[in-house]
């Protein structure tokens, strides 16, 4: 048996092929994290001033809009500090936190985004049982069934990645930790994490986008019945914009954990997009077509500048 130095540190090597557009990445992810934080802060806003939000699609919206805070916040400031020149490396437990955050609060989001469009099915197709279907009861037990599942996931993960033995090199290829990119690195069989992320994460996500297109479907079958009708438009508005919120979410998430090998640059650009973009254009996604959510702002911005 030959002797190794356990790796207590990990370095974040950032985007590859990115040499000399530090300045430029800095600037724009900086102006998107701000942006996400802005956005989502204006919405929980708007939800909290105004009664009329006090239902089941706007209480979803509102996490949702806690965890588009928190998702980015996981990795985008050691990010921005890596682009500015700062230290690259990572402590062991750093790099386990990252993991752990990131999935819990990604794995929450990605029920939300089931939870939420269940909600849109029931109140379409079926609108007087609604409120019974969706009571404040079911919606809080489905947001707690979201956050103790996604825990759960993040803890197994995160165990399974960092029970492992890492003696060699420390280099991450990416400008975070996660699962793709840290397992390479083991000195040791991977295969047993490598099945449970496959599984944990690719194919549930997978199935949880099925199970939304489903859902979907039979919106899309209720909302043609209605006819061209005003009530029909705006349906077909709003769930639009829920549809592309979920393709931007669900489609980075596909992308890294279903391919069957690995890209580096692939990994970094698709991630960024999950990590840094899709968050920040939530709020836009959400708000721009919803009339009621913009007068809602716009009455508590004016209170509070009276």
């Amino acid at each position: 048996m030959r002797n190794h130095t356990p790796v207590t540190e990990f370095l974040l090597m950032g985007i590859p092929h990115t040499r000399g557009l530090e300045n430029v990445l800095f600037v724009l992810f900086l102006a998107f994290y701000l942006l996400t934080l802005l956005g989502n802060l204006l919405i929980l806003l708007a939800i909290l001033s105004s009664s009329n939000f006090y239902t089941p699609m706007y209480f979803f919206l509102g996490n949702l809009s806690v965890f588009d805070i928190f998702f980015p916040s996981v990795s985008s400031p050691k990010m921005m500090l890596c682009l500015m020149g700062q230290s690259r490396a990572i402590s062991y437990g750093g790099c386990a936190s990252q993991l752990f955050f990131y999935h819990f609060l990604g794995c929450t989001e990605c029920f939300l985004y089931a939870v939420m469009a269940y909600d849109r099915f029931a109140a379409i197709c079926h609108p007087l049982r609604h409120t019974v279907i969706m009571s404040w009861r079911a919606c809080a037990i489905a947001t707690l069934g979201a956050w103790m599942g996604s825990c759960l996931h993040a803890s197994v993960l995160a165990f399974l990645v960092f029970k492992l033995p890492y003696c060699g090199p420390n280099k991450v290829d990416n400008f975070s930790c996660d699962v793709p990119v840290v397992l390479p690195l083991a000195c040791a069989d991977t295969s047993l994490a490598q099945t449970v992320s496959f599984t944990n994460v690719g194919v549930v996500a997978l199935l949880c986008f099925l199970l939304i297109l489903a859902s979907y479907a039979r919106v899309v079958a209720s909302v043609l019945r209605i006819g061209p009708a005003e009530g029909g438009r705006r349906a077909f508005s709003t769930r639009g914009a829920h549809l592309t919120s979920i393709l931007l979410f669900y489609g980075p998430v596909v992308l890294v954990y279903l391919r069957p090998a690995s890209s580096p640059w692939l990994d970094s650009v698709v991630q960024v997009l999950s990590n840094i973009v899709t968050p920040s254009l939530n709020p836009l996604i959400y708000t721009l077509r919803n009339k009621d959510v913009k007068l809602a702002l716009r009455k508590a911005l004016n209170s509070r500048s009276a």
